[in-house]
């Protein structure tokens, strides 16, 4: 997993509430076991025109936000059902960062495993994060600093769990992590193993 450490960029400005995980990746997309390739199918019913065409007054069309690696979205971001295809189907469209008001926990969980952070402020900052990108500026990210920095030099602090906040800041997913807090000892019972059992290393 890519550290995260600060991004500078643009936000996309999308101020729905309640965008639940069918929205950010429809159930047609969640067949496939990869996490590349997703981004073509994230908020596809957004994206597009009932003739399949793709909408121009989509946000999520527009050049000023095709690089964009931040995205402030409205209250409780990610609710509905509990795919992990969500989280996958940001980070290919290129996002390292979600601002709201509130996230739905199990897509807040999701996000934290695939690298992307997410930040909680109040609704009246994320307004205010919001209107930043509609008006082509940049927010900088600092999650060692724990802060969003507009493009003014206003600073908004937010909190973060320590443990989800060092495994961003080093790269660590699941596997990452286990690798660092025990990997000799895996290594020491792998090769342990070949030698008691070494049916089990064959072919």
């Amino acid at each position: 997993m890519e550290p995260f450490q600060r991004i500078m960029s643009i936000p996309t400005p999308f101020l729905r509430d309640n965008v639940d995980t069918d929205v950010i990746i429809p159930a047609e997309w969640l067949k496939t076991v990869s996490r590349s390739g997703l981004g073509k199918g994230a908020f596809s019913s957004i994206r597009t025109l009932e003739n399949g065409d793709p909408d121009p007054e989509s946000v999520f069309n527009q050049r000023a936000y095709k690089d964009s690696q931040i995205l402030v979205a409205g209250d409780n971001f990610g609710c509905g059902s509990s795919r992990e295809h969500a989280a996958w189907a940001l980070a290919d469209l290129g996002y390292r960062c979600v601002i709201a008001p509130d996230f739905a926990d199990i897509f807040a969980s999701n996000a934290f495993k695939n690298g992307i952070l997410t930040i909680s402020l109040d609704a009246d900052i994320v307004a205010e994060l919001a209107a930043e990108g509609e008006a082509g500026r940049a927010l900088v990210v600092d999650l060692d600093a724990q802060t969003v920095t507009r493009a003014d030099g206003q600073c908004h602090p937010f909190t973060l769990d320590p443990f989800r906040r060092r495994c961003l800041l080093e790269g660590l997913d699941e596997v990452g992590l286990t690798l660092q807090n025990h990997g000799p000892a895996i290594a020491a019972f792998e090769e342990r193993q070949k030698l008691e059992m070494p049916w089990l290393y064959r072919g």
